[in-house]
């Protein structure tokens, strides 16, 4: 394992081994980077190619005329553009600490999950704001909140989401994401439940799965936003809040692909410069002299973006993000 050295960061792969187990585990909650997989780039900042969408479900002529060529296509890849930012987070171990409490716990280890967790919260939070939001994206409101056990239609909501999507894009969208809270609620809702019971005899509604819903919705996978924060002022009492808002639900089209034309709701463009391997966030650490500690950093250099592509002004041109996308809202009483 290499030593931090004075006021020098190196690469600590023994604890970036460490943060992926406690992530397969307390961070399970974290659906970000299955939102907006990661796409490496060796550039900070940099355009790249979107298909327009009117090209997209074109019938051209393809007859051919004796003697004569064969039709071809004439159109241009449009630009959309990112242009990655540094998160990071550092916390310090001093030395007398890890001394008194190294026979409680490994000072090192919670040091570097509490400052995985907090990037990681950084990014989903950055994720959520862009899915779940009126700005980006017109909502729709459902006729009967789906914590209406009784009256709410959420198979019929998702149905009629699925025919919008597939109208404005020629595609049927892949995922639906939902929060935690909502997902409770689906599993009280009577028309799930008579489905499911339909669907998976015998089935234990405590224990239905978010796979058994997506076989529901007829969908490759449903998303549950777990994640939660203290959105209490420091200072103040905690007030523990979901991270992703129990007012929306969103049916979209994620990629699983690195063709970076594959038409989806986003991508986050990671700076492999800054950023080396899968995208994954870097862990590092030093030592400081004057303050007897250790070091341990996380970081993070990258760009949640929705996909859109712009015209020379800076306009947006084709907005692929919302053509692909539906987002469902009043899904709760507040």
């Amino acid at each position: 394992m290499p030593q931090p050295t004075n006021d020098t960061a190196v690469s600590r792969p023994d604890l970036s081994q460490l943060v992926s187990e406690f992530r397969e585990t307390a961070m399970t909650a974290a659906i970000g980077g299955r939102v907006m997989p990661y796409f490496p780039v060796s550039e900070q900042s940099a355009e790249f190619p979107v298909i327009p969408k009117e090209v997209m479900l074109k019938i051209p002529d393809t007859r051919r005329a004796m003697r004569g060529g064969y039709p071809s296509g004439d159109w241009e890849f449009e630009m959309g553009f990112y242009a990655t930012k540094e998160n990071g987070w550092e916390e310090r171990i001093d030395e007398r600490e890890r001394k008194l409490y190294a026979r409680l716990f490994d000072a090192e280890a919670v040091a570097t999950q509490r400052a995985e967790k907090i990037i990681q919260l950084s990014k989903e939070s950055r994720v959520a704001n862009k899915i779940f939001s009126a700005s980006n994206f017109t909502p729709h409101a459902v006729t009967n909140e789906w914590d209406d056990a009784d009256n709410a239609t959420p198979i019929e909501d998702v149905k009629a989401a699925k025919k919008a999507v597939r109208s404005a894009c020629g595609m049927l969208p892949n995922t639906l994401i939902i929060s935690y809270s909502t997902f409770l609620d689906l599993k009280s809702c009577a028309e799930i439940i008579d489905r499911l019971l339909y669907t998976f005899n015998m089935i234990d509604m405590e224990n239905l799965t978010s796979k058994q819903l997506a076989a529901i919705f007829d969908v490759e996978q449903v998303l549950v936003g777990g994640a939660v924060y203290d959105n209490a002022d420091k200072g103040q009492d905690s007030s523990i809040a979901d991270l992703w808002d129990n007012e929306y639900a969103m049916l979209t089209i994620c990629s699983q692909s690195q063709d970076i034309t594959d038409p989806c709701i986003g991508r986050t463009f990671v700076w492999t410069e800054e950023s080396p391997g899968s995208g994954e966030p870097v862990v590092e650490s030093y030592y400081e002299t004057t303050k007897r500690s250790d070091v341990v950093r996380v970081r993070h250099d990258s760009d949640e973006r929705l996909i859109k592509s712009y015209d020379e002004n800076g306009s947006v041109k084709s907005d692929i993000a919302a053509a692909v996308s539906y987002l469902l809202s009043n899904i709760t009483t507040k």
